[in-house]
C-alpha cells in the first residue's frame, strides 16, 4: 500500500513569456512535514497556489489521494482535502475569531440554502456543530481567549495561529502553510513550531514554505528546493543543507 499522499511530475507554469514553474515533480507522504525553500522569485507561491486550485497548470499530472486534481477549482480542492494559508493574512478582519473559524468549517456543511433560511431542525444542528468545532479549533492552536475578538484586533502571531485554526475547520489531508513564521519574533516562531509538530502527530501532513532557515531544518522531514522555477535539490534537511547548488543558490555559506 503507497505511504504518497499528493503526486505531481511535470508541472509547467508559464506567465507570457516567463517560465515561473519548469518540469516540476514532487512526491509528498501521509503524516510528513515536506519543505519547500528557495530564494525570492523561485516559484514557491506559484506552486502553492497550482496545487491548490488559484492558478491552472499549463503541463503536467497532479494527484491527491488518489484523485486526479490536475486543473481542478478551488473548491474541488478544498472538498478533496487541501486547505492553505497565505503569506499576507487573509481574514474577515471585522468578524470575530469565532466567526472566522465558522466560515472555514461551512464546506462541511450539508444544510441548503432553504433549511438555514427557514432554521430548520437539522440546519440549526448543523450550525451549532459548527460552533462547537470552532471553539474546539481556537483551544486547539492556542487562542480560545479571543473567541469574541474581532480578527482585527488580534496580535500579528494570534491571527498566524487564527488562518490555521479556519484551515483546520475544513478538516483537510494536507495543510498548506505559505511563510506563517514571517515577522514572528523566536518566542512565537518556536510556539508555531510546537503547534505544527501537533497538527502532524495528529494526522495532517504539512507542506511548509518559510524563509527561516532555521526552522525548516529543525521541523521539516524531507526539503525540496527551487531555483528560477526548477527543482535543484530534494532530500533530509542535513543532505539539503549540505548541498554544493542549494549553497549557492540559496544559503549563501559553506555547510557547517
Amino acid at each position: 500500500m503507497t505511504n504518497s499522499l499528493l503526486e505531481i511530475s511535470g508541472i509547467h507554469k508559464r506567465f507570457g513569456g516567463l517560465h515561473a514553474l519548469n518540469d516540476i515533480a514532487l512526491t509528498i507522504n501521509k503524516s510528513e512535514i515536506y519543505g519547500l525553500i528557495g530564494p525570492n522569485g523561485a516559484g514557491k507561491t506559484t506552486l502553492f497556489n497550482v496545487l491548490t486550485g488559484l492558478y491552472q497548470p499549463d503541463e503536467g499530472k497532479f494527484t491527491f489521494n488518489g484523485r486526479n486534481l490536475f486543473r481542478q477549482k478551488p473548491y474541488v480542492v478544498v472538498e478533496s482535502g487541501i486547505a492553505r494559508t497565505f503569506q499576507n493574512i487573509r481574514l474577515f478582519a471585522n468578524m470575530t475569531a469565532l466567526e472566522n473559524v465558522m466560515v472555514g468549517r461551512h464546506v462541511r456543511t450539508k444544510a441548503s440554502v432553504i433549511g438555514a433560511v427557514l432554521r430548520q431542525p437539522s440546519a440549526r444542528r448543523e450550525e451549532a456543530a459548527i460552533h462547537s468545532r470552532a471553539v474546539e479549533l481556537l483551544n486547539y492552536v492556542g487562542i480560545p481567549q479571543h473567541a469574541d475578538e474581532l480578527a482585527r484586533n488580534l496580535s500579528y502571531g494570534d491571527q498566524r495561529r487564527l488562518e490555521i485554526a479556519r484551515a483546520l475547520a475544513t478538516d483537510p489531508m494536507l495543510l498548506a502553510l505559505d511563510e506563517p513564521a514571517a515577522g514572528m519574533n523566536p518566542k512565537e516562531t518556536e510556539e508555531l513550531k510546537l503547534l505544527m509538530q501537533k497538527i502532524r502527530n495528529d494526522g495532517v501532513t504539512i507542506l511548509l514554505i518559510e524563509h527561516d532557515v532555521k526552522l525548516m531544518m529543525g521541523l521539516c522531514d524531507r526539503i525540496a528546493v527551487l531555483d528560477y522555477g526548477k527543482k535543484i535539490a530534494e532530500g533530509k534537511p542535513e543532505e539539503v543543507k549540505s548541498n554544493p547548488r542549494v549553497i549557492e543558490a540559496y544559503l549563501g555559506v559553506a555547510p557547517e
